[in-house]
């Protein structure tokens, strides 16, 4: 059953999942007092929890602390178990409604939706056609629904992947004097933000790296620079991505990613592949059965009506793009094929670069919390050889993601996982450097590379959550 479910399940040898009978909630905490004895704690038969006292057998009835989506460790236990449990504002009704309001009144708001490349690929493979022609035919079905525009999140990754690249050179000069700057952690992957920042804290925080996740580029596109192009505010856009990750919406409602100033989210909603699917239905329609839509190019990685993607894994290529780069700008190679080796699994691998038997660049890609556990511990022991490592949550990457549409009864999972791999491939790539309208909005948006603008808007932060352990609870 786990196996359905985020790689950010298996935290320890214990089960995190959540069947869909429960309810996401913890005791609160109950302040010891001095001298007093210890007491144990009873669950009854409905749930509710009790404090009994060792010495009297006295009973006092806990409060119940709902967990908010803030709070949420990203275990997508109490999200995916039967998609039971949907976080109120993060769901395909809450653009219905929009789109409704849009319908029936006289103001409008400006929605916006933006497709991932993997989503894409899901659906792809689910209905038996090209991720282009998917691509095409979800820009009419999302449209026909009355969705002003429908953008590629490859896009916004072009500015994820440059960044990504010279935030490493940047740290890979300063390693000398900051034992923190390598290895550069990947910060895609919303769950292994959310594990980091709340079991691990100030100790690993400094590795991750402060780049952007493409759906949060995409955020800063949509609201900022489209809202100034169209001449509207940040308010007066509703911004909608389609995601293979149920993590993303945790993401999404991160305070970081909140304009105070115009009182709105920059991605006001996410809905996974799944829940396109449960769209579809809810219309009485195949995605088959939709005519194919012209691709709005404003912010899409297309050439001319087919999409365009980039080289390496399929949760970005964050590994194959800073490698490549590195390579070049340190040490003058020009690297045209990556060699990967298999560590303990498929799900650990590495490359190096080498000259005259010196290893002048170790990385690594690391998917599934077994594998970050161990990567974490090498950290910790002073042990771990990598410059750079791209860390996902989910095995086999965001092509696996909880959010992805699941494989029928009479089909294999990994079957159906092969199939989204290849049409994901299929896509012709292109080096994110040679974008010409990355490189425009650098210079009119940005105002120049490594300016500090370009730092407020592409990058981000990170924040240590306290953790207490007693024996009475565990509060985050």
């Amino acid at each position: 059953m786990a196996a359905r479910f985020s790689g950010v399940l298996q935290l320890t040898d214990l089960d995190d999942f959540i069947t869909p009978s429960q309810e996401c909630v913890q005791p609160v905490k109950v302040e010891k007092k001095r001298g007093a004895s210890l007491a144990k704690i009873r669950i009854e038969d409905d749930g509710s929890y009790f404090q009994v006292d060792s010495q009297d057998g006295g009973r006092q009835k806990l409060e119940r602390a709902k967990i908010t989506l803030d709070d949420c460790l990203a275990c997508s236990g109490c999200i995916t178990s039967a998609e039971s449990v949907l976080v109120a504002q993060q769901s395909h009704q809450e653009l219905r409604k929009v789109l409704h309001h849009n319908q029936n009144s006289s103001v409008q708001r400006v929605v916006v939706v933006s497709i991932s490349p993997q989503s894409r690929a899901s659906l792809a493979a689910h209905f038996g056609m090209s991720s282009s022609d998917a691509g095409r035919r979800l820009t009419s079905f999302f449209k026909n629904l009355g969705v002003h525009y429908v953008f590629d999140t490859s896009f916004s990754r072009v500015f994820s992947l440059l960044e990504s690249q010279r935030e490493f050179i940047r740290r890979f000069h300063r390693k000398e004097e900051d034992q923190k700057a390598l290895p550069m952690l990947s910060s895609a992957c919303p769950g292994w933000i959310c594990y980091a920042e709340k079991t691990h804290g100030d100790f690993i925080l400094p590795y991750i790296s402060t780049t952007r996740s493409p759906q949060q580029m995409m955020g800063s596109l949509v609201k900022n620079h489209l809202a100034g192009e169209q001449g509207l505010t940040p308010q007066n856009i509703y911004h909608v991505t389609v995601m293979p990750c149920y993590d993303k919406k945790l993401e999404a409602s991160r305070p970081d990613f909140y304009l105070a100033e115009a009182d709105t989210r920059e991605v006001d909603c996410v809905i996974t592949s799944g829940e396109v699917m449960k769209m579809f239905e809810e219309e009485g329609v195949s995605l088959k059965d939709v005519d194919p839509a012209p691709l709005d190019k404003m912010f899409s990685c297309v050439c001319e009506d087919e999409f365009l993607g980039h080289a390496g894994s399929g949760s970005g290529g964050y590994l194959h793009h800073v490698y490549t780069h590195a390579a070049r700008q340190l040490f003058g190679v020009d690297v045209k094929e990556l060699t990967y080796k298999t560590l303990k699994n498929k799900d650990f691998q590495e490359v190096t670069l080498e000259k005259d038997g010196t290893v002048l660049l170790r990385f690594a890609v690391t998917n599934g919390f077994r594998n970050i556990q161990n990567l974490v511990q090498k950290l910790k022991r002073g042990k771990s050889p990598y410059h750079f490592v791209e860390v996902m949550a989910c095995p086999s990457g965001c092509l696996n993601g909880g959010g992805q549409l699941k494989a029928p009864a009479e089909r294999a999972g990994k079957e159906l996982l092969q199939q989204v791999e290849e049409l994901y491939r299929a896509v012709p790539v292109t080096a994110p450097e040679v974008d010409a309208r990355a490189a425009q909005l650098y210079e009119t948006w940005l105002r120049g590379v490594g300016e500090e603008r370009a730092r407020q808007l592409l990058h981000t932060e990170y924040h240590a959550v306290e953790k207490t352990t007693n024996s009475l609870n565990i509060k985050w």
